[in-house]
């Protein structure tokens, strides 16, 4: 029930708290332990986690512009499969890249950056492919974006929101759900079974309502869960005094959340003004 980022042993709770109880006997055996069981001399923090966050972004952001103009170029010449090919296959190395760094034992800079590059040019290409279409829609998902990013982090770090082992149980079943519906509506639209281009989520009304709305809002909510999710193992890991290394593992897990929070909302945006 975690982001298989935070996986790692550095981020669970309780790697510390048991120390204060121990016995004289009992702390002697533990530091007679190999070296590799002692606490990090270089521990993990918060302000090493947001250098390597931020540096993260910052490659994002770089290649999110070059995919942002490779794609315009392409729908200016009218090659628009060339433009929907440059965003697929960026699309596709990012989720290979993912899977590897979020399995990984041991975080990987190199890799984490390289992810967040190819996930630059998937961004800033699907991003300009819908400006084409929705003029002004990349402003408002990224406005939406920053706004749910930063209500989220202020109530986690005022204490007003906390993951607990409930809600994550729903959170789980919730994402599964979403999850299996998304791969059906692709499967749907891929054989010719629902012939409108966004597939059961615009075909469907609740209400009057396209269930792609419906849908958004939910994976909204469920993205900003996440984030708190990945707020909250972060803190474990500096609480647990997790090596400085681990800071680009958190800098993955958030940077993960962020970039599925902006895509949803990217579609969410669409349907609602289609």
């Amino acid at each position: 029930m975690q982001n298989p980022a935070f996986r790692n042993a550095a981020f669970q709770p309780g790697a510390q708290g048991a120390v204060a109880t121990m016995t004289a006997a009992q702390l002697q055996e533990l530091y007679d332990q190999p070296s590799a069981q002692k606490p990090a001399s270089d521990p993990m923090t918060v302000q090493d986690t947001l250098a390597k966050s931020g540096l993260s972004f910052l490659v994002l952001l770089a290649t999110a512009a070059i995919g942002w103009v490779m794609v315009a170029l392409f729908v200016q010449n009218g090659q628009g499969g060339a433009a929907v090919g440059t965003f697929a296959v960026a699309a596709i190395v990012g989720l290979v890249l993912g899977l590897v760094n979020a399995f990984k034992r041991e975080p990987s800079p190199a890799l984490i950056l390289i992810y967040a590059a190819a996930q630059g040019v998937f961004i800033g290409g699907i991003s300009q492919f819908m400006e084409t279409e929705f003029p002004g829609i990349v402003f408002q998902a990224v406005l939406a974006t920053l706004v749910v990013v930063g209500v989220t982090l202020a109530l986690f770090v005022s204490g007003r929101i906390r993951a607990s082992k409930r809600a994550t149980k729903i959170f789980m079943i919730v994402l599964i759900a979403y999850a299996l519906f998304s791969l059906v509506n692709v499967v749907l639209m891929w054989t010719g079974a629902v012939q409108d281009p966004w597939g059961l989520r615009t075909s469907v009304t609740i209400a009057g309502i396209p269930l792609g709305i419906i849908l958004g809002v939910l994976a909204v909510l469920l993205g900003a869960y996440s984030l708190v999710l990945d707020f909250d193992f972060v803190q474990q890991g500096v609480r647990n005094g997790a090596p400085r290394k681990y800071g680009w593992t958190a800098a993955f897990g958030i940077m993960v959340t962020v970039i599925w929070l902006y895509v949803e909302i990217l579609r969410l945006i669409a349907i609602a003004r289609r």
